[in-house]
């Protein structure tokens, strides 16, 4: 894949206008023969659209995504998808730890937990699902493979946070959503290993259940494990072996 050339050219219709003007250089080339396979979402943690922006095309903050949506709606493609850019750090997911190499970054402007932060509205959410199932048409991204960077960084992160909406975008195709199994255990040697089959790392159990139920049990994010976290973390490991 080439970093070459001008803006992804992307049609989401309910996207509003690509503000192709803003561009990012804080990324570089994507490994020889590479495949994009995780798309991973964040929010941007600052307080205002501006300053997210000033921040992602900043060359000394080296941080980025490929794309930002604003609350409105509005799309910034900031670095080709061709290319790496830097957005998920010091990550791990299904045995790799180069997630920027294989990935899609998504920012989403929220304040986040540090300066307040608030429910993702309606076409901020509707403009994502269309990127989403735009890229999701090109690249060979599978349903488990869709996450947030606490997801892949649960010592680190907490974004995009306990108030995104992720069952919707699981009923637009984009991720997993489970149901409870019906049977399940509480030992942690056995969750550990759900978990691992899931993707995660599991070095601290504590901040990987919080990261957990982030994602799927938005209502109680503790990291204790109990039956309805367990049922869960089964049922997810259900869909991602089925």
């Amino acid at each position: 894949m080439s970093c070459a050339g001008g803006p992804d050219m992307i049609r989401a219709a309910g996207a509003g206008v690509i503000a192709a003007e803003w561009r990012s250089p804080n990324f570089d080339e994507r490994p020889e023969r590479g495949v994009i396979d995780m798309l991973v979402l964040h929010y941007t943690g600052m307080e205002s659209t501006d300053a997210a922006l000033a921040r992602l095309c900043d060359p000394q903050a080296k941080v980025s995504a490929h794309w930002l949506i604003d609350e409105d709606g509005r799309l910034f493609n900031l670095v080709a998808e061709g290319c790496r850019a830097w957005h998920a750090g010091v990550s791990f997911w299904r045995g790799a730890s180069d997630i920027n190499a294989r990935s899609i970054g998504i920012e989403l402007v929220n304040p986040g937990h540090e300066f307040g932060y608030r429910p993702f509205p309606g076409p901020q959410m509707a403009g994502l699902i269309d990127l989403a199932q735009d890229i999701l048409a090109r690249h060979p991204i599978p349903a488990r493979n869709v996450v947030g960077h606490s997801d892949v960084a649960p010592r680190r992160k907490m974004d995009p946070g306990e108030l995104f909406d992720w069952a919707t975008l699981a009923a637009c195709g984009i991720g997993l959503w489970p149901p409870e199994a019906e049977e399940c255990v509480l030992e942690d040697d056995a969750i550990r290993s759900m978990l691992a089959t899931i993707g995660y790392e599991t070095i601290d159990l504590f901040a990987t259940l919080k990261a957990f139920q982030r994602h799927f049990r938005p209502e109680r994010v503790n990291g204790r494990l109990d039956w309805q976290t367990a049922r869960l973390i089964r049922g997810v490991t259900e869909q991602c072996s089925g």
